[in-house]
């Protein structure tokens, strides 16, 4: 697996991403974002393909794993 993957994020990828690590639900997220949850789910299927994960633990635990929490 390529781990520079993490880097190709975009900047609302990771934001969403560092709200799912607090344990934010996607309306909670969309809310604070000012999206539709809808658009926290489109960047949250985005996140899993490009972190290679198939939810939103995985996410966290990958996103952990690769330093992206540390930004």
């Amino acid at each position: 697996m390529n781990h520079n993957t993490s880097n190709h994020l975009t900047e609302r990828e990771q934001q969403v991403l560092r709200l799912v690590c607090k344990g934010w639900t996607n309306k909670e997220i969309a809310q604070s974002l000012g999206v539709k949850p809808r658009t926290v789910e489109l960047h949250l299927s985005e996140i899993f393909k490009k972190l290679n994960v198939t939810c939103r633990t995985a996410a966290a635990v990958e996103a952990q794993k690769r330093g992206l929490l540390n930004e």
